[in-house]
């Protein structure tokens, strides 16, 4: 096994070009809180613990990632199956290079003779599916407005201020969960609206607004409460998974980080954690919409019984619609193409990116003068796979669906 076999698509990278070849991702996201690059095309496994010893630097640093892989591959396996890691079927190395799409070096210290790092393995979905016993496409929740509450110093924050609890939301990387998740930015509107005040509002008439404004059918809220103790000490952290209006609790649990340095780590546990017990939930039908959060639409007027007279141009033009898309957009240019897509589109009046999420999953209102299926048949034509999510499309860049 080479390292060029691995392709690190991800923030930071240097790319890998034969063996002993540094391969560096970085796994932070940024101040704006905008998730690093996550394709839903890979399974991930982080924080897999490697120190191997060997007759030089790159030699120890090969076998510390092909120890990582092992070990990877068979908390993936146990994770997907239910069933214990020991369980797992065993692999030869060759057999999980070509199921490997990239390692994420989250720490490392090189030694002369010796590795030590901390590292995350991206399987391809498509190579590692059937041997983990997945068969056609995993199920997948509808889509899910995430709202993380934090609560510090006994005030509780979500998107009013920027939080550490937001950043790790943002730098998490979805593509092995089976939770449809739309994580906003946190810019333009978001503190106003995705606050902690709405956060714990049961009514439904304002939530179903808010979730349509951004493409979303549900809500999810995971919080976390920091406690210090003293400055400079341990710190306690207790989680809640939350689901709906109703804040329905999935999941509860505390993590402890030694000092303020651990607090990013930490939370990255925890988020990892909550997703587990989501996905646990949605698999075992624990997880189930809210009726109430549909949007129910109003009846169409009733017909005259006799037309009038007289029928002007423009009472014969069909009233534009406003449909909303989700979109997946792991960069800029990704999301200018499927607006200019859309605009090219016969119809199309409007469009415009209501939440930007470079590296996740976008919302575009797109007010449109004719029938939806028109404008389906159109995106599908461009080269575009349309999904029904909800009352919303989601587009996929690839064959019609």
């Amino acid at each position: 096994m080479t390292h060029s076999r691995h392709s690190l698509a991800l923030i930071g990278i240097i790319a890998a070009c034969g063996i002993g070849a540094i391969a560096y991702a970085q796994i932070e996201g940024d101040d704006r809180g905008v998730p690093p690059v996550d394709s839903s095309a890979n399974y991930e496994v982080t924080g897999i613990a490697v120190d191997v010893e060997a007759k030089n630097a790159d030699q120890a640093r090969l076998f510390g990632w092909r120890l990582a892989e092992r070990r990877a591959w068979k908390q993936l396996w146990a994770k997907v199956n239910g069933q214990p890691a020991t369980a797992a079927p065993n692999l030869s190395d060759g057999q999980l290079s070509e199921m490997v799409a990239g390692i994420a070096v989250e720490n490392e210290e090189i030694g002369a003779k010796r590795y030590i790092a901390r590292l995350g393995v991206l399987f391809d979905r498509g190579r590692a599916g059937p041997l983990l016993g997945v068969v056609g496409a995993t199920e997948r929740s509808w889509p899910m407005l995430v709202i993380p509450v934090m609560w510090s110093g006994g005030t509780p924050q979500s998107f009013e201020h920027r939080t550490e609890w937001q950043k790790a939301w943002a730098r998490f990387r979805s593509g092995g969960s089976p939770m449809d998740y739309i994580r906003p930015t946190g810019t333009g509107l978001d503190p106003l609206v995705l606050t902690v005040a709405q956060a714990g509002r049961p009514g439904r008439g304002q939530w179903r607004a808010l979730l349509d404004e951004y493409g979303a059918s549900d809500v999810v809220v995971p919080t976390v409460q920091i406690v210090r103790r003293y400055p400079g000490g341990p710190v306690l952290a207790h989680f809640a998974a939350l689901h709906g209006p109703d804040g329905e609790v999935i999941a509860r649990f505390t993590l402890t980080a030694p000092d303020s340095e651990g607090l990013p780590r930490m939370l990255d546990e925890g988020v990892r954690r909550i997703d587990d017990a989501y996905a646990a939930a949605l698999r075992s039908r624990r997880l189930v919409a809210d009726a109430g959060l549909t949007v129910v639409p109003a009846p169409p007027p009733e017909l005259p019984e006799e037309a009038p007279a007289e029928t002007t141009v423009s009472t014969m033009l069909p009233a534009a619609s406003t449909i909303l898309l989700q979109v997946d957009t792991p960069d800029d240019p990704a999301l200018l193409q499927v607006q200019g897509t859309l605009r090219a589109i016969p119809g199309v009046q409007s469009v415009r990116a209501d939440s930007v999420a470079l590296g996740g999953i976008s919302v575009v209102r797109v007010a449109f003068n004719g029938d939806p299926q028109a404008l389906r048949a159109a995106l599908i034509a461009s080269g575009y796979s349309v999904e029904d999510a909800g009352g919303t499309m989601r587009l996929k860049r690839g064959g019609a669906r």
